[in-house]
């Protein structure tokens, strides 16, 4: 039977108490791309998994495996669900200007509908999702704002439907169901991102823990790589700026995964895996010399093998290097949002006044959750 949610919806805007979920998007580094699911199968092997996977705190035992870190902040997207007629469900956008309504049920896997093709798989009905982003003007930025909608709509959809499934499930719901109908193409990082927030190293096992049968596709080990109360000293030594221009992500992507499929391509993405080891460890120990290093070898490596990716970023890059930082065009650069790194605060005040004439500089704070629940769970009371 469908679940009917028009009532009690009803019922709590009378309230002022309408469900939502805030999603927060993320900021990459070296091993961005990794989480796709191409370099995530390619590069991964069998590792010795101890049994207790954090009780090594650099976690020698996944040098030479996939992954990324990923660092929440407080952009991202509000998702609230709101009464609709009976037996329709909706998605509504502000920034884009969009609604798709449909009969619950009866919606067409296509590119259109990926949104609303999630609530309909719980079955929802009677219900909106409107969606609407934390700071304007940051659609499609390279922030994984995409993944993170997609991952809130799905937070939200298992509430109201009673949590049928967990945390990683629905990271790897929205990361298929993006890519699969087409919207972009995507891993897993900002999914998991959305469900488990903070500073964190994610270790990625495209098919499962080994001797945990109950995992499979979008579960990762992870390792909280730096603890709240040390946030600003990575605020201190980040900044982003937009570069203004936008191109298709998934271009750079698809240059990225044709050259898994090539001797010297392959032998240039492996090298991706230790640098990102290194980036984690950086982080970690606070080796901030060791965080611009990493940045630029990375940087590098991905530029070698796609050359459009500093598209845009170009003249950043020049005002960077002056200040001894690093940079890193975010996601697949595509979306204008540059990541500039230093390892002393002061360089990167200075690399700021030169930056903010020409560009749009955005702020960030790290959070320590990926989602937050508002008025949840929803009650007709």
């Amino acid at each position: 039977m469908p679940i009917d949610l028009r009532g009690p919806l009803t019922e709590a805007e009378k309230r002022n108490a309408l469900p939502k979920v805030i999603a927060h998007n993320r900021i990459d580094g070296p091993g961005s791309s990794l989480d796709l699911r191409e370099f995530q199968q390619a590069l991964w092997s069998l590792p010795n998994v101890p049994e207790q996977t954090d009780a090594d705190h650099a976690a020698e035992w996944t040098r030479r495996l996939p992954r990324t870190v990923g660092i929440t902040i407080d952009a991202g997207t509000s998702v609230e669900a709101q009464p609709l007629d009976p037996g329709m469900i909706a998605v509504s956008s502000v920034e884009y200007g969009t609604e798709v309504i449909a009969k619950a049920g009866d919606v067409p896997p296509t590119k259109e509908n990926w949104l609303l093709k999630i609530m309909d798989l719980f079955r929802l009905s009677g219900v909106r999702f409107f969606l609407h982003n934390l700071k304007p003007g940051l659609q499609s930025s390279g922030l994984g704002g995409s993944a993170t909608a997609a991952t809130g709509v799905c937070v939200l959809a298992n509430e109201l439907a009673g949590r049928p499934f967990g945390r990683a499930q629905l990271a790897s719901m929205a990361s298929r169901i993006e890519q699969d109908l087409g919207v972009s193409y995507t891993g897993t990082q900002e999914q998991s991102n959305v469900m488990f927030g903070g500073v964190v190293d994610y270790v990625w096992f495209p098919w499962g823990i080994p001797g945990r049968p109950e995992t499979g596709y979008g579960t990762s080990v992870r390792f909280e790589i730096m603890p709240p109360e040390a946030y600003t000293e990575i605020e201190e030594r980040m900044a982003v700026f937009h570069t203004g221009m936008q191109r298709a992500s998934t271009d750079v992507n698809s240059i990225w995964v044709e050259a898994l499929f090539t001797a010297d391509g392959y032998r240039l993405h492996r090298e991706k895996l230790d640098i990102a080891y290194r980036f984690r460890e950086a982080i970690r120990v606070h080796n901030w010399s060791e965080l611009v290093d990493t940045t630029n070898e990375y940087r590098a490596i991905r530029t070698q093998v796609c050359a459009n990716y500093m598209d845009g970023a170009e003249e950043i890059h020049g005002f960077a290097e002056a200040k001894g930082c690093a940079v890193f065009p975010l996601g697949a650069g595509g979306g204008g949002a540059v990541l500039i790194v230093a390892a002393e605060p002061d360089a990167l005040k200075a690399l700021q006044v030169d930056l903010d004439s020409a560009y749009r500089a955005v702020p960030f704070r790290i959070m320590e959750k990926g989602h937050k629940l508002v008025n949840l769970p929803l009650s007709e009371q």
